[in-house]
């Protein structure tokens, strides 16, 4: 993603401001989470230490992770999927069962208030509006415009422009898989309101005294955070309602699916810091070298992820989810404004965009930092904290921060000059369907050594491709001598090319030269569609965006 920034607006800045960004909000919003919660249900299963679980967890994620590639981490993720639909659907069915169905649960669920509430509070008393998702725009916990607006923002950012999904839809060998995959995201994501928002009241219901805890010295002693101890509510339920086998097969639902989201982001993560950050230090950078690199950078982001944890815990009432709405309010609309006018007002420039992205960014983190300085009051303490902390709702937040975006990016790019031609070419949603360029050198000019051309196989041009950067140069230089020098190689040095996934390098091959192209496979994705495929997607897509419309209303 900010290599298409690159190629959109030119320059370096962009690029590189937002690799850097990318990597922050993975830390504040995916890794330490993640983290956060199995840790959470790994202690309230086993009772380790929070940060033993964590450590764990890490080691469990780490043995097939760091082997692997992207491949990998899409392979588990496939097979996690199948197994946390199956448990997941399990729990569901045991909820409901017990709770006695939706509308016992609509009934039973404001009366689920903990032995030890103080009549004269409403600490620790359901919200009236829970079954509602269009709520107050002024005094309620989730206003229905910032939902409408607000939320859709960031969620643009993350399902349109987040590294992590889109490295997987451009993965997809054709246009029709690309949309299969997006389609079934988006039918699997309806399924969370029932397999878990549904049963985490029902866990309110069942075990009021220890998810419903109001008093911060026992939710201190429940589930060692004073804040609260909503984050408990779904292990609650795993570890008390399921049978015992089924219970194992939960933990290992949980385990994988937070092993799959880590997988996926130290993967997306590795990728964005070794491909748009350590290659403008080290151009000539090495393919071993970028490997290395990379692992070490993903222990690096480990680290610094575990040290965050205790700020995870303390902010927004304890309420994880909370934490990771507010953050990415924060964060993430600026880059979701600068895409979508890049991808659809030809007129962006390098210069808009940029200052776009950086008034965003300060704004942005002025209002994350106020966050984490001034933390919201336990229920019943005093608000001391300044008026754009307290009044302003982060989902207003956050059309806020989208709209100052919007009109730095116009008016800057309005003031400057336009973008070059190469820059719009193909690169946005009215000129994608352009013919590409072709740029004929004639062999007589070219002043290079034989050795930096070769040819790519037969083209319809019947030109021969030079060598992309000078390390091609240099291919095959290695003669008898490297060969006689080379030994075979020990056990150990073995394990660890496998764990820096270079095992199936050969000796012949030096570490900075690429892979010759196999004949006859294309370079790229096809676009063509079999008018029977397309027409099932579309009808597929039709079906959920109703599906998505029927329970908007329903619970409006």
């Amino acid at each position: 993603m900010p290599e298409y920034l690159q190629r959109r607006f030119g320059g370096k800045r962009i690029q590189i401001f937002l690799a850097i960004l990318y990597l922050f909000i993975y830390i504040f919003t995916k890794i330490s989470v993640d983290m956060y919660a199995g840790a959470l249900f790994i202690q309230q299963a086993l009772h380790w230490d929070l940060y033993i679980a964590v450590i764990g967890l890490l080691v469990i994620t780490a043995i097939y992770t760091v082997a692997g590639g992207l491949a990998a981490v899409i392979y588990t993720d496939t097979l996690q999927t199948v197994i946390m639909l199956a448990g997941a659907l399990t729990l569901m069915g045991f909820s409901f069962a017990k709770v006695g169905g939706l509308e016992d649960l609509k009934n039973r669920y404001f009366k689920a208030i903990a032995s030890n509430h103080y009549g004269n509070t409403s600490c620790g008393l359901p919200r009236q509006d829970a079954f509602h998702i269009f709520r107050d725009p002024v005094t309620s916990d989730f206003p229905w415009p910032g939902i409408l607006v607000g939320m859709t923002i960031p969620s643009l950012w993350y399902w349109c422009t987040d590294q992590v999904i889109v490295q997987r839809s451009l993965a997809a060998k054709s246009l029709s898989h690309a949309k299969g995959g997006a389609l079934l995201a988006s039918y699997l994501k309806i399924l969370p309101l029932f397999m878990m928002v549904l049963p985490g009241m029902i866990s309110r219901i069942l075990f009021p005294d220890l998810v419903a805890c109001a008093d911060p010295k026992s939710c201190k002693e429940i589930c060692g955070n004073p804040s609260g101890c909503s984050d408990i509510a779904y292990p609650k339920l795993v570890i008390e309602l399921l049978p015992l086998g089924l219970r194992g097969l939960m933990m290992s639902v949980m385990i994988a699916a937070l092993m799959s989201s880590l997988t996926s982001i130290f993967n997306s993560a590795s990728t964005i810091f070794t491909m748009d950050l350590w290659r403008h230090l080290r151009p000539l950078s090495s393919e071993w070298e970028l490997m290395i690199v990379g692992r070490v950078f993903v222990l690096l982001l480990v680290v610094i992820s575990i040290l965050w944890i205790p700020l995870v815990q303390a902010s927004q009432g304890g309420q994880l989810f909370i934490y990771i709405q507010t953050i990415s309010s924060y964060l993430q609309p600026p880059v979701a404004i600068v895409f979508i006018l890049g991808c659809f007002w030809k007129r962006t420039n390098e210069k808009g965009a940029f200052c776009g992205l950086l008034v965003g960014m300060v704004i942005g983190l002025i209002r994350m930092v106020l966050d984490f300085v001034y933390l919201q009051p336990g229920c019943g303490e005093s608000d001391d904290r300044p008026a754009v902390v307290k009044y302003v709702h982060y989902l207003y937040f956050s059309m806020i921060l989208g709209v100052i975006t919007l009109i730095v990016v116009v008016a800057v790019s309005l003031l400057t000059e336009p973008p070059l031609e190469e820059m719009i070419s193909r690169l946005t949603w009215f000129t994608r369907k352009d013919v590409p360029r072709k740029q004929e050198v004639p062999i007589a000019s070219l002043s290079i050594p034989v050795k930096g051309i070769h040819e790519a196989g037969p083209s319809p041009a019947g030109q021969l491709e030079i060598a992309d950067g000078p390390e091609n140069t240099c291919k095959n230089r290695s003669g008898p001598l490297d060969t006689e020098k080379t030994e075979k190689k020990s056990k150990f040095m073995s394990l660890f090319l496998w764990v820096c996934g270079m095992e199936s390098r050969d000796n012949k091959d030096s570490p900075g030269t690429a892979a010759e192209p196999k004949a006859g496979v294309t370079a790229t994705a096809t676009l063509d569609e079999p008018p029977l495929v397309k027409h099932i997607l579309n009808i597929n897509l039709i079906l959920c965006i109703s599906a998505g419309v029927f329970l908007w209303a329903y619970f409006a």
